[in-house]
């Protein structure tokens, strides 16, 4: 679980590390706090939001098995452990 959580917030900052590349680029002061504005931090924001909100739909479109199918869970035979499958 904590893979797809990490992917998510690396999701995240993909406009915050693009917004500083282009600072390094630029030569405008990275770590200036003129070069971080309110509106610049929040328009980020809001752009990460919305990378995170489409990564969510997308991995809900294309991800899981597909429609109309069983699952069989984990279970036992002759004594050995067979794992879940979807049939």
């Amino acid at each position: 679980m904590i893979r797809p959580a990490l992917t998510e917030v690396g999701i995240f900052l993909i406009p915050f590390a693009v917004y500083a590349l282009f600072l390094v680029a630029t030569r405008s002061g990275l770590m200036v706090q003129t070069s971080w504005p309110m509106h610049v931090i929040a328009k980020l924001a809001l752009g990460s939001l919305l990378l995170v909100v489409v990564s969510f739909i997308l991995l809900a479109h294309f991800s899981g098995a597909p429609p109309n199918s069983t699952y069989v869970p984990a279970h036992v035979e002759n004594g050995k452990f067979v794992p879940g499958v979807e049939k």
